[in-house]
């Protein structure tokens, strides 16, 4: 399933995606997609893309907001980022950002659905209990996702979210999660 929609999708979006990667390298400097650092299933290290919607020095600007402990704990995103671009705040609004990550689902890197992938400096900073999201492939979307990520203030929710998700893996519940995720992306309410 993963491959079979992957492929589609990318065939059927490649206009959009060439659309956004020319709004993207127009409104900012810097490169079109940005090379996230992941650790997936069994703690194996991937490289995923996502189109860039942050300033070209956004990797230096994070250590600079984590020494004044605005950013706290491991994924954990600023509500108003100063790093984004303009043209980012619409992509993540409505998901965009995330389209090139079809390609990692595409040679197996992702799924679909699963718990989202942390970058390995997140993943430095795991629990015993935190680790075992990583018993899956992680994917694009999951319940942390569809259920309001922006809500939800604790890691460890998320985690148990992820959890939740293994423990009643169904491929009928995936399309569950993706049905949501689409009402989500079109909604612009997941950010």
């Amino acid at each position: 399933m993963d491959i079979g929609v992957s492929a589609a999708l990318l065939a059927l979006l490649a206009p959009l995606l060439l659309l956004v990667a020319v709004f993207v390298k127009l409104t900012s400097k810097g490169p079109i997609f940005y090379a996230c650092h992941w650790v997936g299933q069994g703690e194996r290290s991937f490289t995923g893309y996502k189109f860039r919607t942050m300033v070209s020095n956004a990797e230096a600007m994070e250590a600079e907001l984590q020494d004044r402990n605005e950013m706290r704990g491991p994924a954990f995103k600023l509500t108003n980022d100063p790093r984004v671009t303009s043209i980012g705040k619409v992509l993540r609004k409505y998901s965009l950002d995330e389209l090139p990550q079809l390609w990692s689902v595409l040679i197996g890197d992702l799924s679909l659905v699963g718990p989202r992938p942390p970058r390995a400096h997140e993943y430095a900073q795991f629990t015993e209990f935190q680790k075992q999201k990583l018993a899956v492939k992680p994917g694009i979307t999951c319940l942390w996702q569809v259920e309001g990520r922006h809500r939800i203030n604790d890691y460890d929710d998320w985690v148990e979210r992820d959890l939740d998700y293994i423990r009643r893996w169904s491929l009928w519940l995936d399309i569950q999660i993706l049905a949501r995720t689409a009402v989500v992306v079109f909604r612009g309410t997941g950010v």
